[in-house]
C-alpha cells in the first residue's frame, strides 16, 4: 500500500517545468519504471497513449548503453539530451539555434516518407516527427541523424540586409509542377521556398533566378534579410531559451533589430492557445509556417511584451489576435502600455466561444480552418473605423469589504450585474476548480447553468437593490421586474445577441444627446460604437436572454443612452466586465469616457478624466455577405 518515493520523483521530474539537463537530473531507475511514470504522466496531460509504451521502451533501450536494464544517471542524462523524440515526449524545447528544427509528434494521414532515410512512414498513429517552422518531416529514429536545416529566421551581418534570396527546403511536391521545367515533382525529388512556397525539382534549384518576392503574403512576411544582429557577436548563448520560453519568445529583441522592407506592413501575430482547445495551437503552428516564425509570438510563453518590443520601432505593421475577447483586451491593455513608434492596428482571428466582438465586426463567432493566408489578404484590403473605450471605476461602500479584485478597469465590450454575471460567475468558479473538464462542451455547462439560475432566480427584485444616475438624471426601474442589468459599448453580448436591437433608419435621432431617458426617445436612438454613448439595457429573466438569443424577441428593455453612467449597489452582487466575472459586496460603479488617472479617488473621479484613446476599426468587404468584416487599429490611442 506504499508510495516509491523514487516513483514520485520520477512522476514529477516529468511534469515540472526546467531546462532539459535538470530535468533529467534525476537517480538511477529502471526502464520499466521510467516507462510506467511517464505513461501516467503521459494519460494526465491528456496525451494519446494507444502507442506510446513501446516507443518509450525503445527509445530507453536506445539509451541504456551497458544493456543492464537499468539507466545509471550518466546514461539517462546524456541519452536524453541527444534523443530528440524523447525531448518532444517530455515537453521540452530543443530548438535553442537559428536553423533549428522545432519538432512535434505527428499522426500522418496520407503515406509520408522520412526526408533523411527516404522511407515511408509506417505506423498507426504517430508514426515521426514534424517541424512546426518548414514541416521537415523525420522517423522518430532518424531526428538524431544528419538532417536539412531549418529555415534561417535572420542574417548576422549588415551586408546581408535587404538580399532577397530563396531559402530553400525539402518539401513534399509530390504532383506539383516544377516552376522551371513545368514538369511534376515526385515524391522526395522537390523543394520548396520557405518565403514565396514555389516548387522546383532537386536538380532545377541552381538553374532559376534566386530572388526571393515572398509571393501572396509579401506585404505581410518579414523576411530574414529584414532582420538583423545589432551586435557584432551575439554568442551561442544568445538565442538560448528559458524552460518555458519557445524561440520566438526569447531575449531576441535585446540583440537584433528590424530592417523592414520597402512598402510592407509585416504583421505581428499573437496567439492564446488556450482558446478553442486544440485550435489555438493549430493556428500557432500555420502561422509559423506561413509566415516568419519571429513574428509569430506565443501567448504562454511571456505574454505580448516581447513581440511588441521586438516591434516598437516599426512605422508600419499590423498586429493580428488570435483568441477571445479577453485576448484582444490584453494586447490592447499591453498596447497601451508599450512604448512603440506607433500604435499599431489590430486584426481578430476568433478562437473559442463568445467572441462578441469578432461577432459584432463580423469576424464571426469562431474560426472555423478556413486558409489563413486568405484571412491574411483580407486585412490588406480594410479600411478604418473608430470605437469607443470606456473607463470602469468600482468604489466599496465598506472599504473593510472589497469583495473579489476587478478583473479590468477598461471596458471594450460591456458590463453587466444581475443574473447573466451570476451564471458566468457560477461556470468561472467551476472551471477554476475542474478546468479538465471545460475544454470542449463549454456551451453546454452555461445551458446547464441557466436552467438552474432560472429555478432560484437569485437576482430577482434587482431594482431594489440598486439605483442608476445618467449625467445626473436619475433612471426609473419601478415600472419593471429585472433581475439583470447590462450596459453596452458593442452591439453583441451573451455569444451573438443584441441587446438593445435594431433601430429603423427613418427613426434614428439625427442629433445625439448626452443623456436619452424618455421612452420614446429611446426607440429611435441607434447605437454606434464610436458615439461616446453607452446603452442600458433591462433583462428581466434567463428565458428573456434565450428569446434575444435566438429571434423570438428583438431587444431588450431599452432604460437609457448616456455617455456617463453611475450604478450604486446596496448588497452583493456578481458582476462582469467584459465576460470577466467577479462578486461585489455594495459599491459605487462609474463609467466614463476617458482613461482615469491612477491616482484617481473618490472626491475627483469625476473631475480628472483624460480623453481616452479610441480603437479603430478596418473593415473588409466580403465577397459574398452583405456585412464587412473589421479589425482593431490602435493608431489613435
Amino acid at each position: 500500500g506504499c508510495v516509491s518515493l523514487k516513483a514520485v520523483s520520477c512522476y514529477f521530474s516529468i511534469l515540472e517545468d526546467g531546462n532539459p539537463r535538470d530535468k533529467l537530473e534525476c537517480k538511477t531507475f529502471s526502464i520499466d519504471k521510467i516507462v510506467t511514470q511517464m505513461m501516467q504522466a503521459a494519460e494526465y496531460l491528456g496525451w494519446d497513449v494507444t502507442e506510446l509504451k513501446p516507443v518509450l521502451r525503445d527509445m530507453l533501450k536506445a539509451i541504456d548503453i551497458d544493456s543492464s536494464g537499468t539507466l545509471t544517471q550518466q546514461e539517462w542524462i546524456q541519452g536524453g539530451l541527444n534523443n530528440i523524440p524523447l525531448l518532444v515526449l517530455l515537453g521540452l524545447k530543443v530548438a535553442e539555434k537559428d536553423g533549428q528544427h522545432v519538432w512535434r509528434l505527428k499522426n500522418f494521414n496520407r503515406p509520408t516518407y522520412c526526408f533523411v532515410c527516404q522511407n515511408m512512414m509506417l505506423g498507426l498513429r504517430k508514426q515521426g516527427l514534424s517541424c512546426n517552422f518548414c514541416k521537415y518531416t523525420v522517423h522518430s529514429s532518424c531526428a538524431n541523424k544528419n538532417c536539412t536545416p531549418c529555415v534561417r529566421t535572420f542574417v548576422r551581418s549588415k551586408t546581408e540586409i535587404g538580399c532577397s534570396v530563396h531559402d530553400w527546403i525539402s518539401a513534399d511536391c509530390e504532383s506539383n509542377k516544377c516552376e522551371i521545367c513545368h514538369k511534376k515533382i515526385k515524391m522526395l525529388t522537390g523543394k520548396s521556398c520557405a518565403w514565396c512556397h514555389r516548387m522546383r525539382h532537386s536538380d532545377c534549384v541552381p538553374l532559376g533566378s534566386s530572388h526571393c518576392d515572398c509571393g501572396l503574403l509579401q506585404h505581410h512576411i518579414l523576411p530574414p534579410w529584414a532582420i538583423c544582429a545589432v551586435t557584432s557577436h551575439p554568442g551561442p548563448d544568445a538565442e538560448k531559451t528559458s524552460p518555458n520560453h519557445d524561440t520566438t519568445t526569447t531575449m531576441f529583441h535585446q540583440w537584433s533589430k528590424i530592417f523592414p522592407v520597402k512598402d510592407t506592413n509585416p504583421l505581428l501575430v499573437f496567439v492564446n492557445p488556450k482558446s478553442g482547445g486544440k485550435q489555438g495551437k493549430r493556428v500557432l503552428r500555420k502561422f509559423q509556417y506561413l509566415l516568419n516564425p519571429r513574428q509569430v509570438y506565443n501567448l504562454d510563453n511571456g505574454g505580448p511584451n516581447p513581440g511588441l518590443q521586438f516591434f516598437q520601432n516599426l512605422h508600419k505593421c499590423r498586429v493580428l489576435v488570435c483568441g477571445g475577447d479577453g485576448t484582444v483586451g490584453w494586447i490592447l491593455d499591453a498596447i497601451d502600455k508599450a512604448d512603440m513608434a506607433i500604435r499599431p492596428p489590430v486584426a481578430i482571428l476568433p478562437l473559442g466561444t463568445g467572441n462578441d466582438l469578432a461577432r459584432c465586426l463580423h469576424w464571426g463567432g469562431g474560426y472555423e480552418g478556413s486558409d489563413l493566408t486568405e484571412i491574411i489578404k483580407q486585412i490588406e484590403k480594410s479600411i478604418l473605423v473608430k470605437m469607443d473605450r470606456w473607463s470602469l471605476q468600482v468604489i466599496p461602500a465598506d472599504t473593510a469589504d472589497e469583495g473579489d479584485p476587478v478583473p479590468n478597469d477598461i471596458i471594450n465590450n460591456y458590463f453587466s450585474l444581475g443574473v447573466d454575471a451570476s451564471i458566468a460567475h457560477q461556470f468561472h468558479v467551476m472551471r477554476e476548480k475542474n478546468p479538465q473538464k471545460f475544454n470542449t462542451r463549454n456551451k453546454l455547462w452555461y445551458f446547464q447553468l441557466a436552467t438552474s439560475e432560472t429555478i432560484s432566480a437569485s437576482c430577482r427584485n434587482l431594482k431594489e437593490c440598486l439605483t442608476i444616475e445618467c449625467c445626473g438624471v436619475p433612471v426609473e426601474l419601478s415600472r419593471l421586474a429585472l433581475e439583470g442589468i447590462a450596459v453596452l459599448n458593442i452591439p453583441s453580448m451573451h455569444g451573438g445577441s443584441n441587446l438593445w436591437g435594431e433601430t429603423k433608419s427613418a427613426e434614428k435621432l439625427k442629433k445625439r444627446q448626452e443623456v436619452t431617458v424618455d421612452p420614446d426617445a429611446l426607440e429611435m436612438c441607434s447605437q454606434d460604437m464610436n458615439d461616446k454613448l453607452l446603452e442600458v439595457v433591462g433583462l428581466e429573466s434567463v428565458v428573456e436572454m434565450g428569446q434575444i438569443y435566438t429571434g423570438l424577441k428583438s431587444k431588450a428593455h431599452r432604460l437609457v443612452q448616456a455617455a456617463h453612467i453611475t450604478i450604486r449597489t446596496y448588497k452583493t452582487l456578481p458582476m462582469q466586465i467584459d465576460g470577466e466575472p467577479w462578486m461585489q459586496p455594495p459599491c459605487t460603479v462609474s463609467l466614463l469616457f476617458g482613461q482615469p488617472k491612477r491616482t484617481m479617488n473618490c472626491e475627483d473621479l469625476h473631475a480628472l478624466i483624460e480623453m481616452f484613446q479610441y480603437a479603430s476599426i478596418v473593415s473588409y468587404k466580403c465577397g459574398y455577405l452583405d456585412k464587412k468584416r473589421h479589425y482593431l487599429d490602435t493608431s489613435n490611442f
